[in-house]
């Protein structure tokens, strides 16, 4: 692997894995180009981590300075929140599931800032020893659509609906509102919260729409819908640009502290 460029405070490099393995093998970038150009508008340099070489991985890890967990077809082993499959999770992905796993404990070790989109959104909260629904409809009963998959024949575009947000939170602040319209695509969403995790978001059915950090003062922040195809959105055009801004901020926390160690 060839020298790293290096850091600048201006464009943060900001990691974001593959959304499946099986994408990666076919070197489909439909998707996942959406998440890249959501960053590189809000001024990041998106750097694409594979799911297939842990080795390279856990070099390029020191030398990015946010990440961005996006969606994914597949659903989070049920075994590794404590559960059994009821019937209606997607089959897990276990590379994706172990890359997230490594990328969140690089991320809390080393303070940076982490956007957890949808998949990324549940991951983060089960690798906190929070729980999921399998299947929002069949669990709760709930009419909302949740997926273009809800109704037969399945929509073309993803279902709109409101999300309410607790104030205060980044979220809040972000939307400059209590409430925002989203996008919809998931079936499964956070059950019992993760340890320092707080609820900032919630759909009119009360389904969790956001999670954000409360351990320490770390930008981490996950939500249940897809901001990165709202395309011209400004909610959504702020959530990153506010992403990147934390990047920029950790990254240059780090570099005084690298300079005072070097001349105290």
């Amino acid at each position: 692997m060839g020298s790293m460029p290096p850091h600048t405070v201006d464009r943060p490099r900001v990691g974001i894995p593959w959304r499946t393995s099986a994408e990666e093998t076919a070197n489909n970038l439909a998707k996942t180009k959406n998440y890249q150009d959501a960053v590189a508008a809000a001024g990041g340099e998106p750097v694409l981590l594979s799911l297939q070489q842990p080795s390279q991985l856990k070099e390029l890890l020191p030398t990015l300075d946010a990440f961005v967990l996006p969606g994914s077809p597949a659903d989070v082993n049920p075994a590794a929140y404590g559960s059994i499959d009821h019937g209606k999770s997607a089959p897990a992905d276990l590379p994706r599931e172990q890359t997230d796993r490594v990328i969140l404990s690089h991320a809390f070790g080393e303070k940076k800032p982490v956007l957890a989109i949808c998949y990324g959104c549940q991951l983060l909260n089960v690798y906190l020893g929070g729980t999921l629904i399998q299947d929002l409809p069949t669990e709760t009963g709930t009419a909302m659509l949740h997926s273009k998959n809800d109704i037969t024949p399945p929509r073309t575009t993803d279902p709109i609906h409101a999300a309410t947000f607790d104030e205060p939170s980044r979220l809040a602040a972000i939307a400059k509102s209590r409430e925002a319209q989203i996008n919809s695509s998931h079936h499964q969403a956070v059950e019992k919260i993760g340890k320092n995790l707080r609820v900032t978001a919630h759909a009119p059915d009360g389904t969790i729409e956001a999670i954000e950090w409360t351990g320490d003062d770390n930008w981490i922040v996950g939500v249940q819908w897809h901001p990165e195809r709202m395309f011209g959105d400004p909610f959504s055009e702020r959530l990153f640009s506010d992403f990147i801004a934390a990047a920029r901020d950790a990254l240059g926390a780090r570099d005084e502290r690298r300079a005072l160690a070097r001349h105290p």
